[in-house]
């Protein structure tokens, strides 16, 4: 499977496609790590805990829209943007959210 956020792929010719797919990720608080980085804030330096946490969501995301395009029988998915955000759920905390969309194509082999 060939995940690309492009819209063409070199050397390669779109026979098909099947349809956009969507892939959401959400990570609730935890007080340790929201400590953690207000230290951090107020101290100054990067937050590990957090970085960490983005890029294990972002494979994640990339691993849903994989599942769905092979549900569609499509071997590519182009044109691929992920997005951050929170939910807010009450005044004292939040939800992380990824989400991912992109096209399912088939391509040529």
């Amino acid at each position: 499977m060939i995940l690309s956020t492009t819209d063409v792929l070199q050397d390669r010719a779109v026979e098909e496609y099947l349809g956009v797919v969507s892939a959401e990720v959400v990570y609730g608080g935890n007080a340790l790590r929201d400590w953690f980085a207000g230290f951090r804030d107020f101290f100054g330096g990067r937050t590990g805990s957090y970085e960490n946490l983005f890029q294990k969501g972002h494979q994640q995301v990339l691993a849903e829209l994989q599942e769905r395009a092979e549900e569609l029988d499509a071997n590519a998915v182009v044109g691929i943007q992920i997005d951050t955000g929170t939910i807010n759920v009450d005044e004292k905390g939040s939800m992380m959210v990824i989400t991912g969309v992109g096209t399912a194509v088939r391509v040529a082999e």
